[in-house]
């Protein structure tokens, strides 16, 4: 046990290691492509610039470098303006959990103050992710741009650019967030609890980690997808809508705030929402496993184990997109995108069989869920759960490309039905997104019972875990599709030659389809997380049930848990509701400031205007909105289960996670994969010929689908994905504050019901 103790920390610890230097690495061969150097040469020059342009190498090389300041200074801007909101919250936040733990825990300060630590160290660290994705992805936008040069090798340069430009993200935050991770369980280990039997106060002071990451997430998911849809939005309806104007044109004011979105929303929102599912579901594996004591570090830290030999996966299968098979032409987009979630979710299987032979004991036992009564578990049981979740997720993955890609028939079916306009495409959308959750439902309830049947509540997270253990693969992809939508962007605005944009849009096409399948991991294993920490929360309150009123669970029949079932369903809808109408409220300011500027300034239209559009007015309205409107919906999923569980109690903040559960992970599947086909119907008609049925750009079909295109923006980069983090946060906060609930009336909260 001695070697397997030693053999454990050095795999967590190398792993962490590897993946930052990794990304580090990855940085240097963003980094050697300079915006200049692409000039240098003046085949490649005239090539970008386009025949009878006019214009000198350096006069380019100056507008390339204008837009990229532009949106860097926007991003960094309203990330610093966001991160100072958040910090605000997390200072009074950790003072509230002191308090609250403190009064559940008869003022053990010891645990109190852990716990505050912990929520401290998750909040910051995913604010640090957010950031470094942020800078990363706007380092790179430029770069992608003038990598795409004609022939195979622009090809190559400029999928590496943007692929390596994600991996620094993906690789990054996981060495990151383990490192932070288990050097603050090592820590609490040598410095307080070093005794094992106290090792359940030591998985119980680090779910104060998940629940700093998962509030950053809330934030970050919230404001910056606020951000990015209002700009989208405005510039859609304004731009292409009314004026005809081509998308990411320099003339259209909402422009520049359109692209800074794209970094603030789907990189940095998305690495803090990823982040939090792997603190979270680290935590609730730790909090079920904590009577692993006997059985040594090595066996209770299992779940952090197969996340570190998950990193060593990633880097070997993202050699295959950059070496092995490299991207020469326009098919090889997609598939070298594909292949990185398929060979990354085969080669775990092996990988974590052998983990669990080697790190698990032959045979040992948990509480169950229910009763009093111990599950006997052996390493083979902990690999079936861990690879359920593997492979359910790329399965959920997959049936969410099919859905979402122009590629199969359900959206090409919603691109025909652009014909009869806007509300035809509307009312097939929305059926699409209900299909659609279909089949992915089935598989995470098969999930669930089978990992529960093996191992109980502890299955569940490791299921969680599995699903989660290609995380550095999944997070490159998703921010390589920002990153190449912004280079994209910056083609247009610089007036390019049209072969780089038609790169571009290539590799963000692409990129669409596999964030669509990165949407569908991450709603996937936000379910499993929420289930495992709601398992985690019931594991916790029978510990701290000194009567029999615990014992078996929680009766999910009892008045108070049925009601707020009720409750906890209506929660997803109330923040939906809140989040739409929030991006609505931002997106008419958008559009009243875009054509007050065309009207007052006409001459903005013409082919080449004498002065430029005021940018700077449109970031401040996404600014402002953004962090104006994501107050009330954090506050909605925060308060409702510490105003529940100290008031009703417990059973009824049992009732309130199951509801909210089942709601979110439902609406999320149909929310976010409506948008998602509603934006590649309408690139599905964009890339049609004037002369074929669905006639192209700029015909009434077009604008239908540009219509369909606006309204799921909001659906699947705002509410689709912010639900993830609902279910997850009400069950983190729970079970952080389990004690404080069992404190009023023995767990029958201040109203004693």
């Amino acid at each position: 046990m001695e070697e397997q103790l030693i053999t454990a920390e050095a795999m967590i610890l190398l792993s962490a290691t590897v993946a930052i230097v990794w990304a580090y690495i990855n940085f240097c061969f963003v980094k050697r492509v300079t915006i200049s150097g692409a000039f240098s040469d003046t085949g490649e020059s005239s090539a970008l610039l386009g025949d009878g342009d006019g214009r000198s190498a350096s006069e380019i090389v100056a507008r390339l470098t204008e837009i990229y300041e532009a949106i860097y200074e926007g991003a960094e801007s309203f990330l610093t303006a966001e991160y100072r909101v958040c910090t605000q919250f997390v200072v009074a936040f950790t003072i509230l959990v002191f308090i609250l733990i403190g009064i559940g825990t008869e003022w053990d300060t010891t645990r109190a103050g852990l716990s505050a630590l912990s929520f401290a160290l998750g909040a910051f660290t995913s604010m640090a992710s957010g950031y470094l994705g942020m800078k990363v992805a706007v380092f790179s936008n430029v770069r992608t741009t003038v990598s795409a040069t004609p022939g195979p090798e622009g090809w190559t340069r400029c999928f590496n650019v943007a692929f390596r430009a994600g991996a620094v993200m993906g690789f990054a935050l996981c060495g990151l967030g383990i490192l932070v991770l288990y050097g603050t369980a090592v820590s609490y280990k040598v410095f307080v609890y070093p005794n094992p039997d106290d090792w359940v106060k030591l998985t119980e002071c680090m779910t104060g980690y998940g629940l700093g990451g998962s509030c950053i997430a809330m934030f970050g998911r919230v404001g910056g997808g606020i951000y990015t849809k209002a700009a989208d939005v405005g510039a859609d309806l304004v731009g292409k809508v009314v004026h005809g104007i081509p998308e990411d044109d320099p003339r259209n004011p909402a422009t520049i705030a359109d692209n800074v979105g794209d970094n603030v929303g789907d990189v940095a929102g998305m690495g803090a929402d990823l982040f939090g599912s792997f603190a979270e579901s680290t935590c609730a594996a730790l909090v079920i496993g904590s009577s692993f004591k006997d059985f040594g570090w090595s066996a209770l830290f299992y779940p952090v184990v197969v996340s570190s030999v998950g990193v060593f996966v990633c880097l070997l299968v993202s050699f295959i997109a950059t070496h092995f098979r490299p991207v020469k032409k326009e098919r090889d987009v997609e598939s070298a995108l594909k292949i990185q979630l398929v060979a990354s979710t085969a080669l775990m299987l092996p990988v974590v069989y052998a983990a669990s032979k080697y790190y698990l004991p032959e045979q040992f036992e948990i509480g169950a869920a229910v009763g009093n009564r111990m599950v006997t578990l052996y390493p083979w049981s902990a690999f079936v759960c861990v690879s359920a979740g593997v492979v359910g997720g790329l399965i959920i993955g997959l049936i969410t490309e099919y859905y979402t890609s122009h590629s199969y028939a359900p959206v090409r079916e919603l691109a025909n039905s652009c014909k009869t306009g806007a509300a035809t495409n509307m009312i097939y959308g929305i059926a699409l997104g209900y299909k659609s959750a279909i089949i992915p439902v089935i598989v995470l309830a098969f999930i669930v019972y089978g990992s529960f049947k093996l191992c109980d509540l502890y299955g569940v997270a490791l299921a969680a875990i599995g699903m989660l253990s290609n995380l550095a693969t999944g997070l490159t992809i998703d921010v390589y599709g920002p990153v190449c939508d912004n280079a994209g962007g910056i083609a247009e605005m610089a007036e390019l030659d049209p072969m780089v944009r038609e790169k571009t849009d290539a590799l963000d096409a692409a990129g669409n389809t596999t964030a669509a399948i990165g949407k569908g991991f991450a709603i996937g294993s936000a379910a499993l997380v929420s289930l495992a920490l709601f398992g985690a929360f019931v594991t916790r309150i029978r510990y701290a049930s000194n009567d029999e009123l615990f014992a078996n669970g929680v009766n999910m029949l009892e008045p108070v848990t049925f009601a707020f079932l009720l409750i906890g369903g209506m929660v997803p809808f109330a923040f939906a509701a809140m989040t739409m109408k929030s991006v609505g409220l931002a997106a008419m300011e958008m559009v009243y400031e875009v054509q007050r500027q065309f009207d007052q300034k006409p001459h903005l239209l013409d082919a080449n205007p004498a002065e430029p559009p005021d940018y700077d007015a449109c970031i401040a309205i996404s600014t402002n909105a953004s962090l104006r409107e994501m107050v009330a919906p954090g506050a909605l999923v925060i308060f409702t289960p510490l105003v529940t569980g100290i008031i009703f109690g417990v059973n009824a903040v049992s009732g309130l996670l199951v509801g909210s559960l089942v709601a979110s992970v439902q609406l999320a599947i149909s929310m976010s994969n409506s948008g998602g086909a509603w934006d590649n119907a309408k690139k599905y008609v964009e890339k049609a010929s004037p002369d074929s049925a669905l006639k192209g750009k700029g015909s009434d079909i077009h604008k239908a689908a540009v219509v369909g295109d606006t309204v799921g923006d909001p659906f699947k980069d705002t509410s689709g994905p912010a639900l993830n983090i609902v279910m997850k946060l009400m069950a983190v906060l729970s079970l952080v504050f389990s004690d404080t609930f069992f404190y009023f009336n023995k767990g029958k909260g201040f109203l004693n019901l």
